[in-house]
């Protein structure tokens, strides 16, 4: 049992790597994006242009998820080799997530409500639905985080070795 436990270090660690490397290709592809929405010598509206800059947004806005997911991984996972048991652990791995999700999120809800009012803007109701379960999220997120820190105060020394690990990496 003690191999497998060796292993899922690794295991996280790979993918930590992929999101990266994934984040970094998505920057390249919004790069090219935004480089052909402002070539002078394309053919193409000022909506046009418009769409090809909000679709590089987009693929910024994945960037930024997977950039922060593979932190995420590599800090709680490989360099901590932390366990969710305790809810100190639990709350910081979820509200990292949490936060890149709901904030990828509302992005993502700007982006198709622009794109979609001047294309189609009877798929605004599909774009509003994006930005309620953002919202939805995030109230779900202050909720657990409301339980989870009484879950805490039972376990202080839970939240002093959380701390404690927090200043080994500094």
């Amino acid at each position: 049992m003690k191999f497998w436990h060796k292993i899922f270090p690794l295991g996280h660690f790979i993918i930590s790597l992929l999101f990266v490397i994934c984040a970094f290709i998505l920057i390249v592809l919004a790069t090219l994006q935004l480089w052909h929405s402002l070539q002078l010598d394309r053919d193409l509206s000022l909506i046009q242009r418009l769409n090809e800059v909000l679709e590089s947004i987009a693929f910024l806005t994945v960037a930024v998820a997977a950039l922060e997911l593979g932190q995420t991984l590599l800090e709680e996972e490989v360099q901590r080799e932390a366990h969710m048991s305790a809810p100190t652990r639990v709350r910081r791995f979820l509200s990292r997530f949490m936060v890149v999700l709901v904030v990828s999120l509302s992005i993502e809800t700007l982006v198709l409500v622009f794109r979609v009012g001047h294309d189609a803007p009877e798929q605004l109701p599909y774009a509003a639905a994006v930005g309620l379960v953002a919202g939805v999220l995030l109230a779900a997120w202050g909720v657990f985080i409301r339980f989870n820190c009484r879950a805490e105060e039972l376990e202080p020394e839970a939240m002093a070795q959380a701390k404690r690990e927090d200043e080994k990496l500094e």
